[in-house]
């Protein structure tokens, strides 16, 4: 009996040994791996930061970018770089910050075309938006508008309808292309109508904006913000604002839900990502800092020249939001039977 005792003693002891031995190997491992991430995201940032810009200078997602760099380096104390990365519909620059190391110091705006571009790239897409960037927030909207040239005997969206009806294949859709927002919006009216309108995609929503302008085409999606001056001039004619709620702007032009007509809702969004991987810390710490950011008043008011409202949202919001967002554009771009070259 004494030897067995001995034996179960020398037993547990061991036992305790070899785990202990384990777990300080296991900490060992861990802890420099983890006190590094701390360590870095308690110094962020230290250095410059390189904001990708996914479209050309000039366009909305370029202006607003920048006067978001600015603040956020005014917000972190270091510089902000705003690097243009055009092309693609925006998976060239969506793809660099992929590519970019996940320490904090790449961060890209992202908009509706994110969500667009997995069913619209399928195979050709280098990255998948879901597994290789994590969402920091929702940073502003763009409302957009279903407008036409006034010589267009239409002032309701259903009037826009019937005409369609009437007269198959006459009225002339203008759009910035294949696969853009806008295109796919032109694609919900044509299919969810059950009517045969001519869709005319430019290179760019700034010759269609022109094409609709002249009378070349008979109606577009355009932003707020462009279309009020012109119709306010009575050089356009907005149906509708394809947005939630009425644009300040265009008080008297009802929304899609109110024409009845809710499925051509399409707000154009804005979205800070960094690569997958970034420590959480990081991100946490540049979420509340563009929250903070689009709270100001003096943001609002200059986002609201380009006709943008401002956003916020958490990571994890952000994230859900992309899902959907996803999971509703792959539909449109699957019945619109729409692909890109």
């Amino acid at each position: 009996m004494q030897a067995t005792r001995s034996r179960s003693v020398r037993m547990r002891h061991g036992h305790y040994t070899w785990s202990t031995i384990l777990l300080t190997v296991a900490l060992c491992a861990i802890g420099p791996h983890s006190h590094a991430q701390t360590s870095a995201a308690g110094s962020y940032p230290n250095r410059a930061i390189r904001f990708i810009l996914p479209f050309p200078p000039g366009g909305g997602t370029d202006i607003i970018g920048r006067l978001l760099a600015q603040k956020l380096s005014e917000e972190l104390g270091q510089p902000v770089v705003p690097d243009n990365r055009p092309g693609a519909g925006g998976n060239i620059g969506a793809e660099a910050a992929v590519k970019a190391a996940p320490d904090g110091y790449t961060i890209v705006i992202c908009t509706i075309t994110l969500a667009i571009s997995p069913s619209l790239y399928k195979d050709k897409l280098g990255y998948d938006p879901v597994k290789d960037l994590t969402p920091i927030g929702l940073v502003a909207s763009n409302a957009q508008t279903l407008s036409v040239h006034p010589s267009l005997p239409a002032r309701t969206v259903k009037e826009m309808v019937q005409l369609a009806q009437m007269h198959p294949g006459k009225i002339t859709f203008g759009t910035g292309g294949v696969g853009t927002s806008n295109d796919l919006v032109a694609q919900i009216f044509r299919n969810s109508n059950k009517v045969n309108v001519l869709i005319v995609p430019y290179k760019g929503i700034s010759p269609a904006t022109v094409a609709i302008l002249s009378g070349e085409v008979d109606a577009a999606v355009i932003g707020v913000a462009t279309a009020v001056p012109y119709v306010k001039s009575g050089k356009l004619r907005a149906l509708a604002t394809l947005a939630p709620q009425r644009a300040p702007t265009l008080p008297a032009v009802p929304t899609a839900a109110e024409a009845g007509y809710p499925q051509l809702e399409a707000v154009l969004w804005y979205g800070m990502f960094a690569p997958a991987g970034t420590p959480q810390p990081i991100v946490s710490r540049l979420s509340a800092a563009f929250a903070k950011i689009v709270a100001a008043r003096d943001t609002r008011e200059r986002l609201a020249v380009v006709g943008a409202d401002t956003m916020t949202s958490t990571p994890g919001e952000l994230g859900i939001f992309l899902r959907k967002e996803i999971a509703r554009w792959s539909e449109v771009v699957k019945e619109s039977g729409a692909a890109a070259n």
